[in-house]
């Protein structure tokens, strides 16, 4: 998309929410790469990423800190408002040389969470690149795991190996982060998105927040150990998409009823009880691969399914509805297939 293309997308977007009340609870962007030469399913190119934060800022959405942001979204004490947080996975390269200039220069504060081990890697910050940003008020570091590992209980996998394995990765981790930076932030990004019910509860001891990768707004309804960002690599983040994501509310369902991520069957079934605010004729559901899928509905209950299997090792249900102020109620169900491979 060039320039010019790229003006006008812009430009179209927010003449088209002009008169439309820019009302959310907390949305969060996760990022990765900001680069045109990394791969291109975590990456955001450095002009999308600007034109991005250029809507965020025609749109009059407060950027927040996401500890601070989080907890009052949590707690109801953003409705009526629209916030914004900004994260950035794995502590890669371009979020110091790219992401960081221009977000200072905007006076915007950002996560990043860092994912201990490859720190001095190819490709990655170093330690130094790190203590430099973590001099800045406005950027946290928080805990992305030590060996980014799949950290879902494995198949065959003991208890008391899967104790150790994980125990190590958060706890070091934690420690790493502390011990350099002063920074002990109970926050937590699960690596590849991936989690079950034994490892939120692992953060919920410590008393982490805990952050995946299935879409959605942060809201009273929302969980704890198991928190939406909005993904903003190129496929996901272009303007004409990104304003219905940047003005969602968090789904009126407690996060807290749905179902664990790990699947049982496949294709999974989502169930979840309609809301008095949801009305079924103007509920839409999308399954990842599928697109639209149906809905059964028996009396206050809400039941979703995909046609057919799907054979990755992680997928998501999507469903939106319509809040009846120009944005959207948005709930993603994150699915983890433990028999696919890791990747």
């Amino acid at each position: 998309m060039n320039l010019t293309t790229r003006l006008l997308a812009l430009a179209a977007a927010v003449l088209a929410l002009a008169s439309t009340p820019a009302q959310a609870d907390l949305v969060v962007l996760q990022y990765h790469h900001v680069d045109d030469s990394t791969p291109p399913s975590t990456s955001t190119s450095p002009s999308l990423f600007r034109d991005q934060l250029d809507m965020v800022e025609a749109l009059g959405l407060e950027v927040v800190p996401l500890l601070s942001g989080t907890r009052a979204a949590l707690a109801g004490d953003t409705e009526g408002k629209s916030q914004i947080a900004i994260t950035f996975d794995d502590a890669y390269e371009s979020v110091y040389d790219t992401a960081a200039p221009v977000l200072a220069k905007r006076d915007m504060p950002y996560t990043i969470f860092v994912n201990t081990d490859a720190v001095g890697g190819r490709g990655y910050m170093t330690w130094d690149e790190l203590a430099e940003l973590a001099r800045d008020d406005r950027v946290t570091l928080a805990n992305h795991s030590a060996d980014h590992g799949h950290l879902a209980r494995k198949p065959g996998e003991s208890i008391e190996a899967w104790n150790r394995r994980v125990n190590a990765s958060l706890d070091e981790a934690q420690q790493v982060l502390n011990e350099r930076f002063g920074q002990n932030v109970p926050m937590f990004a699960y690596p590849y998105g991936e989690f079950d019910e034994a490892l939120e509860a692992k953060l919920a001891e410590r008393g982490w927040l805990g952050f995946g990768q299935q879409s959605g707004a942060i809201g009273r309804p929302s969980h704890e150990t198991r928190l939406p960002r909005f993904p903003m690599a190129n496929a996901y983040g272009q303007l004409d998409t990104l304003k219905n994501k940047l003005l969602s509310k968090a789904f009126p369902t407690p996060a807290a009823e749905l179902p664990g991520s790990v699947i049982k069957d496949n294709p999974p079934t989502l169930t979840f009880t309609l809301d008095e605010r949801i009305s079924a004729d103007r509920l839409g559901c999308f399954a990842s691969g599928v697109g639209r899928i149906d809905i059964k509905i028996s009396g206050d209950k809400v039941a979703v399914t995909a046609p057919e299997p799907n054979a990755s090792r992680r997928f998501r249900y999507n469903c939106t509805h319509p809040v009846g102020d120009g944005s959207f109620y948005w709930l993603s169900q994150p699915w983890l297939n433990l028999e696919a491979p890791e990747d």
